[in-house]
């Protein structure tokens, strides 16, 4: 396996930048995951890693080797498509050998390796059938063997999930992380899906406009959010926001909403008196008390089946809770609840962390 090195990368498509100078180092055998709303750059990113567009400037290093200019098929990488990308006509076997037989690997050892493969993937009892006959998650684990009998340096995988329904994304998760356990591959993930992102990830590279907004641990992101576009995106329900002005009272600390009412914050040393900012707070972190200091209106109650999502209003400014409370199905009228200290966030008027 390999690390990967990207410096100052840009691309543009004419006068249209795409990608801003992003700049990350992906360490020999790391699982990092490329999240970000569509349009982000994300999939950019990864094909010019692949080889598949060109750098507008910058470089990319494949184990100390610079790859810019060199060919896909030079940079020993293999890459699973979110369109699976088999060859109709071939069986599996067939498929998930074609790159073997290209490089008139022996048809003893392309047997092995394919064999290896297909028992760690489940495909056995598929090799001889060929894609149509197979269901979506089944394509998507011979796509995945197709790269596995490469024995490449990176794998490289461009939305692979999004084609299949709710549960097969969350088998083929699991299956995904159980093979880089095995392999060890340095595998480079990209998605637009958050849940994806925190259980696959060992770090998370959070995209937002071409630039990278936040690299770390899924954890870190989640209590550590650099700015709002991550505490936003990172999360479901995703994180409550409301705006207001920080404000310093015989030296208590708190913000202040257009409606008066005041949370109480711990004091931040570079917030002036009646500095704008916004409040984070996520849903699961708003506490259902009856001596809660806030009472807040019941909008609208939802059952998930796994918890009960409650939406409130504080005055004519909305936010939500998040609660495995059952009882909370029946509430009406307005409830009180408490804002943790410990749980709030705080982000000044160009929306980044204030610690």
């Amino acid at each position: 396996m390999a690390s990967i090195d990207i410096s100052a990368i840009r691309k543009s498509y004419g006068h249209f930048p795409v990608l801003h100078g992003i700049d990350l180092t992906i360490r020999d055998g790391e699982f990092i995951v490329l999240v970000g709303p569509s349009g982000c750059g994300k999939s950019t990113l990864l094909r010019m890693i692949a080889g598949l567009e060109e750098v507008t400037s910058g470089e990319i290093s494949i184990e100390g080797r610079r790859v810019n200019d060199l060919a896909p098929k030079d940079r020993d990488i293999a890459m699973v498509f979110q369109s699976y990308a088999l060859y109709p006509h071939m069986t599996v076997a067939d498929n998930m050998s074609y790159s073997l037989r290209l490089r008139k690997t022996k048809k003893e050892r392309i047997a092995e390796i394919v064999a290896s493969a297909s028992s760690k993937l489940g495909l056995d009892a598929l090799l001889q059938r060929r894609p149509k006959a197979l269901s979506g998650g089944q394509r998507q684990r011979v796509a995945m063997g197709r790269a596995i009998v490469r024995q490449p340096k990176a794998f490289l995988f461009d939305e692979p999930l999004s084609n299949l329904d709710a549960r097969l994304r969350e088998q083929m998760r699991a299956e995904i992380k159980k093979l880089h356990k095995e392999l060890g591959a340095t595998s480079i993930y990209v998605t637009h899906d958050q849940i994806e992102a925190m259980t696959l990830a060992d770090r998370i590279v959070a995209m937002h406009g071409g630039v990278v907004q936040q690299v770390g641990a899924p954890l870190d992101l989640y209590d550590r959010p650099a700015n709002l576009f991550v505490a936003g995106f990172i999360g479901s329900p995703g994180m409550n926001f409301l705006n207001g002005h920080y404000v310093v009272e015989k030296g208590a600390a708190a913000v202040r909403f257009a409606n008066g009412t005041q949370i109480a914050v711990e004091p931040r040393a570079r917030l002036g008196h009646e500095s704008i900012v916004t409040l984070g707070i996520r849903p699961e972190h708003v506490v259902i008390s009856p001596t809660g200091a806030i009472e807040a209106g019941v909008d609208l109650v939802e059952p998930t089946g796994f918890g009960i999502i409650m939406h409130l209003s504080l005055h004519g400014l909305p936010f939500k809770i998040f609660t495995l409370d059952r009882s909370a199905m029946n509430t009406t009228g307005a409830v009180k609840v408490d804002f943790p200290m410990n749980r709030l966030h705080l982000f000044d008027a160009e929306g980044q962390r204030i610690n």
